[in-house]
């Protein structure tokens, strides 16, 4: 227990001095953790020996971050992206293993050995990935979703793997009946997983949260955490996906943000443990003997499952921005690789050499990664200007419209708009959709069709507004026109997209994705096509706000932000602050750019409170009876006031509110009507609403 306690002491020690100093140069804080494994490994100084206790840490670390990922999805999420997680998951492992076997093949190496190593490439981090998608708020980006789906994949996949290890050595005796008796407790597991989310954990998690106890509610959710992976686990799964599962379980619950705040610190501390545990294995004298020849395989990796990664989320219809970026952010080799490894060494698959050959690829892959996701936007960007192709630009998705009946003339041989260009489905000729030769103007184009792009869109619609929706999933597209939304296949980064729905003449943009990059290239792109069009545009935290204003978007709204500005007028409104001054304090703190909040009109607070500034007057909220005095009456009748010492403050009529009543309104049956006077005249005045 001392020397575990003494190891930790040591790494903490090191990664803090070493962060400081990536810190300074922005150098992202997972290489960090990495050279922290390589100084401090047996390899390295020797300082520690023993990574037995920090391999255990790391493996909390795992756990903990799969398990925050599916608290923060869902189990309706993950429904919606089902084809994704199967289709392109299963294209993205089997075009890298394709790849990698003709590679190593041709290498010298055998034809088992070439697959297994196939299946060790084809493996991504699921930890390096989130982690940097979540930094970067973009895992619910269309690319950062489309890589969260493959990543459930190939965590999914590496249980198969494991049994076909044995029959590419050749020991293939009871493979097929262990395979079969793994699928039946998987298939046991997630309806167990989907019967828990739907009866079992909301019912234990609202018991615990009645007693308060912050203690107990952290407690029952790691429970929960830790015994649904031992679950995963023990059924021949691996832990982390357990995690996952235990996260989506928490996910359809009313707890999932208080559980999210209470284990992330622990994610976080865990997972810089998993980093430095990965460092360690890396035998640093055997790098350093050809550095160069270990630096050009792992880019030939990252090249090879860029490749892969592109091809299988194209071929699922996304636009090539989309692909490109899923690609590079899935280039690197995972975790879950090195467990795979040591089995490819007991089943004499990979020798000494190759072994470690295998680890400092791996390891150089995930060092490069943050740099690879940091700078692939512009990558992408750049060569995005260099593709002509706007088939290829659009996605596979542009020819499946195409088939659906829509029409074709203006349409070239390609498929494509006279000019070159493509924008979906602008000439679908059913009832109530834009149709190419309707010209509109000042209209309103709405990007993204998540719940933002949802509720703008009813409340165009309900207001009479002319409108059209730019969204970039495909299904999505496809399911909501056929419910006759006014909804495009289209990527709002593009020029050609933007001008073919009327952006020259367009009155407003919402942009509502939550694709901060794709946001800040739309902002600009658009102020340039249409200098007065006014952009609303949403984001998630306020770090994003000036970035976005200064690329001409006028209004930026900030979830974070909005928020705690609801909650502040509700608040205000409760102490019966007047609501002129409720109204200046939200228009002063929006024009201030959401800056600090300031006090109300002068700088003096307007705090009333009826008890200590109307001593002895209270309001009270009674309904009128049928068959009562005052049904049917007006209040100039019944002088409530002046004979009763009673005030009528407001009477609520079915779903209508009388704010400001004079004499002469009327009082009907079942009216609930707002008293104020002293507690003995309304005591009295009851009489006449019984």
């Amino acid at each position: 227990m001392e020397s575990l306690l003494g190891n930790i002491d040591i790494i903490l020690g090191v990664s803090i001095l070493l962060l400081s100093i990536f810190h300074k140069f922005a150098v992202p804080s997972v290489l960090g953790f990495l050279v922290t494994g390589m100084l401090l490994g047996p390899y390295g100084l020797g300082l520690i020996g023993e990574t037995q206790g920090v391999e255990i840490l790391a493996e909390f670390g795992v756990i903990f971050l799969l398990f925050i990922i599916g608290v923060e999805l869902s189990l309706k999420e993950l429904w919606e992206i089902k084809k994704t997680v199967l289709a392109g998951g299963a294209l993205q492992v089997l075009l890298t293993i394709l790849l990698v076997f003709l590679l190593c093949t041709q290498l010298g190496f055998s034809r088992a050995t070439s697959v297994f190593i196939g299946f060790l490439i084809s493996l991504s981090s699921t930890a390096i990935v989130l982690k940097i998608l979540q930094e970067k708020s973009e895992v619910y980006s269309p690319h950062g979703r489309t890589s969260l789906a493959i990543l459930i994949f190939q965590d999914i996949i590496i249980v198969p793997m494991i049994l076909v290890t044995p029959l590419l050595a050749g020991g293939s005796e009871g493979v097929m009946d262990l395979f079969l008796i793994l699928l039946l407790k998987g298939v046991g597991i997630i309806l167990l997983v989907i019967l828990s989310a739907r009866y079992l954990v909301p019912r234990l998690l609202y018991f615990v949260a009645k007693t308060r106890s912050r203690e107990l509610f952290l407690l029952s959710v790691i429970f929960i955490c830790l015994s649904t992976a031992l679950l995963t686990s023990s059924a021949g799964l691996s832990l982390a996906l357990g995690a996952f599962l235990a996260g989506l379980v928490i996910s359809e619950s009313e707890y999932s943000q208080q559980t999210a705040g209470y284990i992330t610190p622990f994610k976080d501390v865990f997972m810089s443990f998993f980093f430095v545990s990965i460092g360690m294995l890396l035998d640093v004298q055997y790098f350093l003997k050809s550095p160069h020849i270990f630096i050009l395989i792992a880019l030939a990796v990252i090249f090879l499952k860029a490749l892969s990664g592109v091809a299988a989320t194209f071929l699922l219809g996304y636009p090539l921005r989309t692909t490109l970026l899923t690609g590079l952010a899935l280039s690197q080799v995972g975790e879950f690789s090195f467990v795979l490894s040591k089995f490819g060494l007991e089943f004499n698959l990979l020798d000494e050499s190759t072994y470690q050959t295998f680890l400092a690829v791996s390891i150089l892959t995930m060092g490069i990664t943050p740099f690879v996701i940091n700078g692939s936007p512009g990558v992408v960007d750049f060569f995005l200007r260099k593709v002509s192709n706007t088939k290829l630009v659009h996605g596979l998705y542009s020819d499946r419209l195409r088939s659906g009946g829509l029409h074709s003339d203006g349409l070239n041989s390609n498929g494509l708009n006279s000019d070159g260009s493509y924008f979906g489905s602008l000439k679908n000729e059913s009832e109530g959709e834009l149709q190419l030769n309707e010209h509109l103007v000042d209209h309103l184009i709405i990007v993204g069709y998540g719940f933002n792009g949802r509720t703008v869109s009813r409340a165009a619609k309900a207001a009479g507004i002319p409108y059209l929706i730019i969204e970039m999933n495909p299904e999505t597209v496809r399911r909501e026109k056929a419910r006759g939304e006014r909804i495009y296949y289209g990527d709002a980064t593009y020029e050609a997209v933007m001008e073919h729905a009327g952006i020259k003449d367009a009155r407003i943009l919402v942009i509502g994705i939550s694709d901060p990059a794709a946001t800040r290239k739309t902002v600009k792109m658009v102020k340039h096509l249409n200098p007065n069009i006014h952009i609303i545009a949403r984001t998630r935290y306020l770090r994003e706000m000036e970035l976005l204003h200064a690329l001409g978007a006028e209004e930026v709204i900030p979830e974070e932000y909005e928020t705690s500005v609801e909650v502040f007028v509700r608040l205000l409104e409760k102490y019966l602050i007047p609501g002129e001054d409720i109204e200046k304090f939200v228009r002063e703190v929006r024009a201030d750019g959401y800056g600090m909040l300031r006090k109300l009109s002068d700088g003096k607070a307007v705090n009333f409170n009826i008890r200590k500034d109307l001593p002895g007057i209270e309001i009270i909220v009674i309904r009128v009876n049928e068959g009562s005095e005052i049904a049917g009456k007006n209040l100039l009748d019944m002088e409530l006031r002046k004979k009763h010492g009673v005030t009528v403050l407001s009477i609520r009529r079915d779903s209508d509110m009388i704010h400001t009543p004079d004499g002469c309104t009327l009082i009907q049956a079942n009216d609930v009507c707002i008293l104020l006077g002293k507690p003995r005249k309304l005591h009295d005045a009851r009489r006449f609403f019984e």
